[in-house]
């Protein structure tokens, strides 16, 4: 795999390990100059996407929402001298809780854009998609109606 597919691999695959360890603010970090568009919401920058999900998720006593996402079939499309790529995948979150015995939660695509500055690929948008979903009562807050 070429450096620059590698490196975005990379990036894809940090996500998703920040937010299966509760790391929102690492969440954040990697959206820094980037923006999150999921659930009908936008956020823009670091600050905003650490609020969203610290605001989205349910944490446990461990520090975590309990999840394992599993990142797979991707395609990563650069343009070198552009310095921007892009990426589809498909994610799977498995969540196991004391009521929950361990089962997929919820599965979609992501579709994804990157840039690289100052030498390093930094996402500049991701959009997730959720395709199926079962019970997300375990990892998502309620929201109150407007």
């Amino acid at each position: 795999m070429p450096e620059s597919a590698r490196a975005i691999e990379n990036l894809i695959l940090t996500y998703a390990a920040c937010v299966d360890a509760g790391d929102f603010a690492g969440v954040g970090e990697l959206f820094a100059e980037g923006v999150f568009a999921g659930g009908g919401t936008a956020a823009t920058g670091r600050e905003a996407v650490e609020r969203y999900f610290r605001d989205t998720l349910i944490v446990y006593a461990d520090g975590t929402p309990r999840t394992r996402h599993l990142t797979t079939n991707l395609r990563i499309d650069v343009d070198e001298a552009a310095g921007t790529a892009t990426a589809h995948s498909y994610w799977t979150a498995l969540q196991a809780v004391a009521d929950l015995p361990l089962q997929p939660i919820a599965s979609g695509h992501y579709d994804d854009r990157f840039a690289r500055r100052t030498g390093q690929w930094r996402f500049t948008e991701r959009r997730p998609s959720v395709d199926l979903a079962g019970n997300l009562a375990y990892h998502l807050k309620p929201r109150e109606l407007s």
